[in-house]
């Protein structure tokens, strides 16, 4: 009788400990690396970093799905599509990424190089393969005209409500290059704001935050790649700042294939027995702080 009660009361502490156990573990799982509760708000809505794809590739892409070429170099896909006059605003700089303003401003050209018949099919099918690169690579993005704002604000307004996840990110992953969302408090200060309204699967923001300054070394295909908001002048031995809002306003220098001439004078692109040249140099005059 006594060994029953022993056994019986075995049975009650490992049935006890297990629900301990439980308790322990979930909370703690919630929250653990690989969930997609801390990649992204909720599991709809878009990751906290957008993925980073830089112009050079993007460039490539445009190329051959519209088959213009067969290359895989990214300036002379660049140099195409700038004969064209297919490029962002400030033209086509091979290190810096894409953001949803510069996916608009590409967006742009491209119709108009169909109504200028620089591009050699309709304006549906044109549209229809840029957005077939941009699913491609992962970045969904779309322009957003005045009128959607006021009848989706209030759909996208709870998104970013989730704080606590969003600060769990950048504890364990670091500021993100690109975010939809606002930062923490103590990273604001290290972000800039784009006011530029647009859609990402689905999903509608009234503009992104992006790094005042950002180096990153990733691998692509096997290859190591930069995607960086510094350019090296190899001329003069210098390395200039990109400035997101500048480029994002139009005064910043310009790339291969930028639909107007920079005032700003020219730094040559480094590569060895090429002419062309990536980006305009500041007059004398103008201080260094960079694009």
């Amino acid at each position: 009788m006594k060994e029953m009660w022993l056994t019986k009361l075995q049975r009650g502490w490992l049935f006890g400990g297990f629900i301990l156990l439980l308790i322990l573990f979930f909370p703690l799982h919630g929250f653990s690396e690989t969930t997609p509760e801390l990649s992204q708000p909720n599991q709809t809505s878009p990751s906290i970093s957008q993925p980073l794809v830089r112009e050079g590739h993007l460039a490539v892409k445009i190329v051959q799905e519209f088959s213009l070429s067969t290359t895989a170099d990214e300036i002379e896909s660049e140099t195409i599509l700038g004969d064209i006059g297919i490029a962002p605003r400030n033209g086509w700089i091979a290190d810096y990424p894409i953001t949803p303003d510069i996916v608009g401003e590409i967006q742009k050209t491209i119709i108009n190089s169909v109504d200028t018949r620089k591009l050699k099919m309709s304006k549906d099918e044109a549209i229809s393969k840029y957005q077939k690169v941009f699913s491609d690579i992962g970045v969904n993005v779309l322009a957003s005209n005045g009128q959607d704002r006021d009848k989706t604000s209030a759909s996208s307004a709870s998104l970013s409500d989730n704080k606590t996840v969003i600060n769990n990110y950048y504890i364990k992953e670091g500021p993100p290059v690109i975010t939809y969302y606002v930062p923490p408090p103590a990273y604001l200060y290290m972000y800039a704001w784009v006011d530029y309204p647009f859609w990402y699967y689905g999903f509608w923001f009234p503009g992104y935050y992006i790094l005042n300054d950002f180096h990153k070394v990733v691998i692509v295909g096997g290859t190591t790649v930069f995607i960086t908001n510094h350019f090296r002048d190899a001329i003069n031995r210098r390395v200039l700042r990109i400035d997101p809002v500048d480029r994002f306003r139009g005064k910043t220098f310009s790339g291969i294939g930028a639909p107007h001439h920079s005032s700003y004078g020219s730094i040559h692109s480094g590569y060895p027995g090429g002419g062309r040249r990536n980006f305009s140099r500041p007059r004398e005059h103008r201080n260094e702080r960079g694009f």
